[in-house]
Formats: structure tokens, sequence, C-alpha cells
């Protein structure tokens, strides 16, 4: 049995960085870990000679003045080795026309969008107005959605003025700007506003908030920028790892935790793990749970009606969408030119494909070759409960749609492969533990996000929540936004000085 301040259940990007901060306040920090590395959907995998990032290809936030310089500052740890994206994706909308390319520079971007989406430079300066004053609120480190007087009270010192005028779009979705600004009827502009915010929100123009939609639309551009990094996603895992050793964090891979349970007597928190054979207790005034939150379903041991009832707000999240995700390398010789890492194409069978390709040098590849990663968006629920040769045969047949349409838009010849996989939410639930392998949070609508989101404070005292399904939502940038905001919660419930980055 081991005692500890705070103990934090996942080691993916939120935990990580909410065990970082935390630790680097004083306090004593367990970390479980179900897995045998940190990372979560933001770690990597090998195959030979091959470096794959599981989920997450990109980062935000790498800037100057972004959340994770922010935080690596505060934790006195150096920034890992990346670059700029740019073009950060070239988006194809297989209509016969240019592709759009996103490009990091204002100026650059502006004439793109003018030449792409005629018409629609007033919607586009309106998400600009929009993006600026809920960037400048982000700053202040507000806490998202309100649950006490505390809460309350930081949220009130994180507004600035422009955010009276912005608040009045609160439950305005992105179809809403286009039509103030006229450009409903372009429906070229909505396709690719639909595939672009697919990857952030998992919802479409029409059920995107306007107040997320906007800060998303610029995050590719100049003072803010996508990144590539440099080896593999792990390294933003390991950058932290290096904060915890400082700090004598205990990091405990293999892990796989079975129950959360509340002993009144001692006014503290269990936590229950199990490794193989083995079992271990964990007691702590303050549980940090970093992993879906509908895994609480199965992990909350207790019969109480405070209990029951927050089970059942739980019960209530709608699931969020799986993903299948091709895994390949071949030579550089053997593809199509390309000038972008990252490509978003349409295709009538399989929807919306999201391709991001390793760069030269950046220890994913040989030189001379490449990992090509293209994943596709799918229903969790048409991959359980199939017999084993309709999985596989459902599988396989996937698997071939997927290389077809990579071969005819990259010019890739069949035996050119040097290594295929394809990955399905089963795969998922095993690698990362999440239940039914869904990926990203919480699906950002107009009930979901801000003040109508899933809080990280629990009305279970000490259990807080953190990571993809809370504000202000997924992506690394996002989890570390809600790991600060958990851990000046946490500080404050304890009493201690509140901090700021």
């Amino acid at each position: 049995m081991l005692n500890e301040e705070v103990v934090v259940v996942g080691a993916g990007i939120a935990g990580l960085t909410s065990a970082a901060i935390l630790s680097k306040l004083g306090l004593s920090v367990t970390l479980i870990e179900s897995h045998k590395q940190s990372g979560g959907c933001a770690g990597t995998f090998k195959r030979k000679n091959y470096t794959f990032d599981v989920g997450a290809t990109q980062v935000a936030g790498l800037e100057d003045g972004g959340i994770h310089s922010r935080i690596f500052n505060f934790l006195e740890i150096p920034r890992p080795e990346a670059s700029i994206l740019d073009p950060a994706c070239v988006v194809d909308l297989e209509d016969g026309t240019q592709p759009v390319e996103i490009w990091y520079e204002n100026k650059k971007w502006i004439e793109e969008r003018k030449k792409q989406f005629p018409k629609s430079e007033k919607f586009w300066k309106l998400c600009s107005l929009i993006h600026q004053s809920n960037w400048k609120f982000s700053n202040n480190n507000p806490v998202l959605p309100i649950n006490n007087l505390w809460d309350l009270s930081q949220f009130l010192k994180a507004l600035i003025p422009q955010n009276l005028l912005t608040g009045t779009l609160l439950k305005s979705s992105m179809f809403d700007l286009l039509r103030i600004c006229g450009a409903h009827k372009d429906l070229r502009l909505i396709q690719f506003l639909n595939l672009q915010l697919k990857l952030y929100s998992q919802e479409n123009v029409y059920k995107t908030p306007a107040l997320y939609g906007c800060t998303v639309l610029q995050m590719a551009q100049n003072p803010h920028g996508l990144w590539h990094l440099k080896k593999s996603m792990q390294a933003l895992s390991q950058t932290l790892e290096e904060s915890l050793n400082k700090t004598n964090v205990k990091i405990l891979y293999g892990q796989k935790v079975s129950s959360i349970c509340f002993d009144r007597n001692n006014k503290s928190w269990k936590v229950y793990a199990q490794k193989k054979k083995e079992s271990f207790e964990y007691i702590a005034k303050d549980v940090v749970y970093t992993i879906p939150p509908q895994s609480l379903l199965d992990h909350l041991d207790e019969e109480s009606v405070e209990y029951k009832k927050y089970k059942r707000v739980i019960s209530k999240i709608p699931n969020p969408s799986g993903a299948l995700v091709f895994y390949s390398a071949l030579k550089r010789t053997h593809i199509n030119e390309v000038s972008s890492s990252h490509y978003q194409f349409v295709n009538k069978e399989l929807g919306s494909l999201f391709v991001s390709i390793s760069q030269e040098g950046d220890g994913r590849a040989p030189v001379g070759e490449m990992t090509l990663i293209a994943s596709i968006f799918t229903d969790t629920n048409e991959w359980f409960n199939l017999s084993k040769n309709s999985y596989l045969y459902k599988k396989s047949n996937y698997f071939d749609k997927i290389s077809f349409v990579l071969e005819n838009k990259f010019g890739i010849k069949s035996e050119q492969w040097i290594h295929r996989e394809l990955a399905t939410p089963l795969g998922f639930e095993r690698w990362t533990n999440r239940p039914r392998g869904i990926v990203g949070g919480l699906g950002q609508n107009q009930n979901s996000f801000g003040l109508f989101g899933l809080s990280s404070r629990t009305p279970l005292k000490g259990l807080w929540l953190c990571g993809d399904s809370i504000y202000p939502g997924e992506g690394t940038a996002g989890v570390s936004h809600s790991a600060l905001m958990v851990s000046r919660q946490i500080i404050s419930s304890r009493g201690m000085p509140e901090f700021n980055l």
C-alpha cells in the first residue's frame, strides 16, 4: 500500500503534464499507467526500422507563449526539437480544382483563401476577431465549466472586454457565422470547413460552436503554428518525463486500474490496480483521472446515491468516434512529390482521409524512406461483437480499399509497399485501454463546449477529471490546458498559494 498526496491515472500527455505541475509545486505524486510506455494516443510504436506515431502526428502550442512552451518554462525543461509545418496541410476536395494549401504565413494564407473561396473574406475576418478574443481569454487561465465560487472567480478574472461581445455567440455554430457573413451558400467552403473541423471538434459546421471553431481554424497560422516533432511524438512525453524524474514522481507502468473508491473513515481515495497476478493499493487525498470518463462506469466502486447520480451523468456522454489507421512505409522515390507532411482528401466510399508523411531525417524512417499514416473515422460499434471471421474479413476489406485509394492518390505501385498494417478500434482498445477504442474526447458542439461541458471538478470531492473530454478539448495543447486547470483547482482546494504560468 502506497500513500501519496495525489494519484494520477493515465500517463498520456494530460496525466504527465498534471503530474509534472503538481509535483513541481511540492506535492507527492504517483502516476499509474496500464501500458508499458507513456504518451497514450500521442505515443509511438516500432516496426523494424520504422517508428510510427500512434494517433496524434502534429503539435500545437510549442511557440513562445503557447501552452506547451509556458508549461515547459514553468517546469524548467527544454522544448523538444520541432519545426513549423508549412503548409500545415494540403486539403484536396476532389472536385477538379486546385487543393487548398494551409500556409503558416498570414499573407500567403489570406491570398490562398481569396483564390480558393472568393467572397468569403468577411467570414475569415470575423473568425480572426473571435479567435483573438478567445486566445486572450484562454491565456488568462479560465476555469470552465463553473462549479463553485472559486471557479467563478477565475472565470471572471480571465474575461476581457471583447469577450462580452463574442459571448453573444455562445450558442452559435460555425454555420451561423457563415450566414451572418453571407457565405452560407458557398458549398465548397462548407465542404472544406467540414473536413477541417471534423479533425478537431468531431462535428461539422452545423454543430461546431463558433467560439471553438474560429480558434482551431487559426492554429496553423503565425504567431501560433502546427509543429512537427523530431524523432517522434514520443519526444513530447519524454520531455515531460524528465521533469517527473527531477521531482521523484513514481511512474508505475503495466498497472491497470481495477477500481476507485472513497474511504470515508480516513477521508481519502483508494485506487486499486493490477499487474498480471499482482494487486496494488494506493491511497491519496486527490485522484486525477485522465483516461476517458466513460471508464468511470467500471472503475467507481461505490453504491451511494451521490455516486449513482454521477454515474448516470457519465453514462449519458455520447461516445466519440473511432478510427481506422493505416500504418505503412515505402521509399521516397516510390511516391509522387509531396509539398506537405499532411494531406486531407475525400473519397466517396471512405469519406475523409487524413494522411501524415514523415520528413527526411526526422528519425521515423531510414534515409531515403518514409512512413505514411492514413486515418479515417469509423463507428466503433461496427467493430465489436463480430465473429472472428467477420472481423478479419471486414478488416481485410478496409485494408485493401485504403491501400488502393492511397496508391491512386500518390502514384504508388502495389508492390512498392515495404510495410503495411491496419489498426481498428479493437487494436486501439488493447493499446490504449480506451473503452471500445475511442479516439478524441467529448465532441465539441453547442451543448458540450466550454460552459456547457463536462467539469474537471466532479461532485465527488477529491476526484478530478482531466484530458480530451474536458475544456478546452482534444489535442496535446487542449489536454495540457486541462492539466493546468485541474492543477490550479487542486492547489486552491488545498489552501496552497495560487500560481500562474
